[in-house]
């Protein structure tokens, strides 16, 4: 696989070749997501929910974010990086927005993604314009959680779904190269999809979007505790994990391990 870059993911939407998206947190998921061909790997702050044991995103620092993008940078290969600026990190002004997205870009990000619609496009021009490139985010925005009541659909009455385009219109022309549409009808981000030029990946929004994200680890069957009605298990990894770890305590228990092979 070559080099993911801004301009293949554009070159995917024109050629309707779906792109895919996948969390990741870490160097060793970063190096085996990239060598199994995913086109991108999101830095997400949902690591502060599924890493860290967090109700939510909005206790995930900056610091917390260059740190799990420095280790998937060094495993990411030809996947194209992309890190979410964690929340107060990009909404007091614009200034330190730009100097935040800038040291994610040092650490290894290759593009950042932040939430919000037409309130928060003069701060994305500044980032376009200081060379960094910035993804949207639209629908159910979690660092907003609290304002929205919860983790609900948007978008499902006319004017909602009327300002959430107009608010992709305004993200694509402050200079975002792709958006992120979560939690709404499938029918309006369809219709979001066909009407913007860059590409959209879809989460909880149908299969209309230029592209799919997944937290790894609900792709991966390992989360319990919440599962979204959008989320898929693709595997069962903790039934493998139980049964590997319940063997190695068995086997230590018992002395069977380490062996004679497994003894210098």
């Amino acid at each position: 696989m070559s080099k993911i870059t801004r301009s293949t993911l554009l070159e995917k939407k024109k050629q309707g070749v779906p792109i895919t998206v996948l969390t990741a947190y870490d160097y060793t998921f970063a190096k085996l997501l990239s060598s199994f061909g995913i086109d991108v790997l999101l830095v997400g702050d949902s690591m502060g929910m599924v890493m860290y044991g967090h109700r939510d995103t909005l206790p995930v620092t900056l610091t917390e974010m260059v740190e799990h993008t420095e280790a998937v940078r060094r495993g990411a290969g030809d996947a194209f990086v992309v890190s979410d600026m964690p929340f107060l990190s990009y909404q007091i002004n614009e200034e330190e927005a730009v100097r935040n997205a800038g040291e994610l870009l040092r650490h290894g990000a290759e593009a950042v993604k932040l939430e919000g619609g037409t309130s928060i496009c003069p701060t994305i021009r500044r980032m376009v314009s200081a060379g960094i490139p910035v993804m949207g985010h639209l629908g159910l925005t979690p660092q907003a959680i609290h304002q929205l009541g919860g983790y609900k659909v948007q978008g499902k009455s006319e004017e909602s779904a009327k300002t959430l385009l107009e608010d992709a219109k305004a993200l694509e022309n402050a200079g975002c190269f792709s958006i992120v549409l979560e939690c709404m009808p499938a029918k309006l981000a369809e219709t979001i999809t066909k009407t913007i030029a860059i590409p959209t990946v879809g989460i909880g929004a149908g299969n209309a979007c230029d592209g799919q994200v997944l937290v790894l680890q609900d792709c991966l069957g390992l989360t319990t505790d919440i599962h979204p009605k959008f989320v898929k298990n693709f595997g069962n990894v903790r039934v493998e994990v139980e049964k590997a770890v319940r063997q190695y305590i068995e086997e230590v228990k018992t002395r069977t391990f380490p062996d004679a092979e497994h003894s210098y």
